[in-house]
């Protein structure tokens, strides 16, 4: 027989201090004991239940809000807490940036342990609802059930929507996302009541079975794709179902689908098969104009995304004179967004869809002086690769969050560049990088820039220079 594991008491009036990691409030108790607590806010009162406990930290949970913080605001998406996305909405916009200029200089100081000079006010996002331009919708027979249907049969099991947090198997039915903008609810909706209406199976992802498996919407000012996924390949309900959307919604210029009967979710190695339009969407940046596949690497906030490369073009400081390397290009948004004022642009990649995406939008542009190379970037980027294009006057380097392999920056050291801009979606992995180049680059410049409101997530450019000249 099991024993039911002992409840943690109920600790009364403790205040929330901070921000910690992962976007969790700070709380302390005792002699300043460090609890961890999601869905709080600094200078609420609360009661806590710790749920874990650590030697040096616990993690807890709000049970009752005894008074809240004049910083706290209403959620405004009624998913909210449920979905796992937007944790930060019950904070002022104006909290969250102050809190993510907060991370980026403790991260920098603390991790990197460097000599900073006064860091740029945050550039807030221009848009901080229906900022996205691609969301990824999931189809499942095991709807997330709310508290009073827990222990019920539900009447409707299946669900169109996001993960709960730390549930593979189970989606929140989502009925209103503020992420993307118009057609992305009103095609998703559509596409849940057709396929209850005509009995189509959702997919079943512990015994990976059905039919509709998930579907993606990308979006811009200048057409709207849909993407869907199906398990298995059965032509009449999806030629039904997909010639509905598109009866339904003019406004998608690009219907896609991908059969895809693998145990993961991932497209890059599926077919894609176009069903109405173009098999494109196309976006602008100034005077470049991107082509966005079902597949492309592209920004997801590309207002936002704009403002940045702005930034690094101006730290980068070119003159049209310089040969130019873009470490971990994508699809080439950079490299293509600066080659305008560089001799030579080197950009590198270690997926190759990507680079085929770069390649593609080089072209699109006229842009015949940028050169694309796929591989892991310690294996391309050797001494010999640099002999071969010309060392770089400006290296920009813009990672994953895990930050850039050692080997990577003993060539980037090696290469000496005069100037680098180091773009980073992980000011943490960020610092533990710049620490290794403390010795030959100064920090000139920092830009901290808020991608994704109402998360925890802040990007970071920084400027190097190069010592002694």
């Amino acid at each position: 027989m099991t024993r039911k594991r002992k409840e943690s008491p109920v600790i009364e009036n403790v205040e929330v201090v901070d921000i910690g990691t992962e976007g969790k409030a700070v709380a302390r108790i005792g002699d300043g004991f460090v609890v961890f607590v999601a869905n709080t806010v600094p200078g609420d009162i609360i009661d806590l239940q710790i749920l874990r406990k650590r030697s040096n930290y616990a993690e807890g949970r709000m049970v009752r809000l005894v008074q809240p913080s004049p910083d706290r605001v209403p959620p405004f998406c009624t998913h909210f807490g449920v979905c796992g996305g937007c944790k930060w909405q019950y904070l002022t916009y104006e909290k969250q940036l102050e809190f993510k200029q907060r991370q980026v200089a403790a991260q920098l100081a603390h991790i990197g342990k460097l000599e900073l000079p006064e860091i740029m006010p945050i550039m807030a996002s221009p848009q901080n609802r229906f900022y996205r331009n691609k969301l990824e919708f999931n189809f499942s027979n095991r709807r997330w059930l709310n508290r009073n249907e827990l222990g019920t049969e539900p009447e409707q099991p299946n669900a169109l929507g996001f993960h709960f947090p730390g549930m593979f198997d189970k989606i929140v039915d989502i009925r209103f996302c503020w992420l993307q903008p118009s057609p992305s609810n009103e095609v998703r909706d559509f596409i849940r009541d057709y396929a209850l209406e005509h009995r189509l199976e959702f997919f079943d992802l512990r015994a990976q079975t059905g039919f509709l498996r998930n579907m993606f919407v990308r979006t811009s000012p200048f057409g709207n794709m849909l993407i869907m996924c199906f398990f298995r390949d059965d032509r009449e309900p999806r030629e039904a179902l997909l010639q509905a959307v598109a009866d339904r919604f003019p406004q998608l210029t690009s219907i896609v689908y991908i059969i895809n009967d693998k145990a993961n979710d991932t497209i890059t190695d599926r077919d894609v098969h176009l069903f109405k339009g173009d098999d494109h969407i196309i976006d602008r940046m100034e005077n470049l104009s991107f082509k966005i596949g079902p597949k492309s690497f592209y920004q997801t906030n590309p207002e936002q995304a704009l403002e940045m490369y702005r930034v690094v073009r101006d730290f980068a400081g070119l003159t049209g004179r310089e040969t130019v390397y873009d470490l971990y290009t994508g699809a080439g948004t950079i490299a293509n967004f600066l080659a305008g004022q560089a001799a030579k642009i080197i950009g590198v990649d270690y997926v190759p869809e990507a680079i085929e995406d770069a390649k593609l939008n080089a072209r699109f542009n006229h842009i015949e002086h940028a050169l694309f190379f796929a591989g892991d970037m310690k294996d391309v980027l050797t001494a010999d690769f640099i002999r071969e294009h010309g060392a770089p006057d400006v290296l920009i380097t813009d990672p994953p969050r895990a930050g850039m392999h050692p080997d990577v920056v003993n060539t980037i050291l090696n290469a000496a560049p005069p100037r680098i801009v180091y773009v980073s979606c992980n000011p943490a992995t960020q610092a533990r990088d710049l620490a290794m180049m403390k010795d030959r680059y100064a920090v000139a410049k920092v830009q901290p820039v808020d991608m994704f409101p109402h998360t925890h997530h802040v990007e970071n450019i920084v400027l190097l220079t190069r010592l002694n000249g």
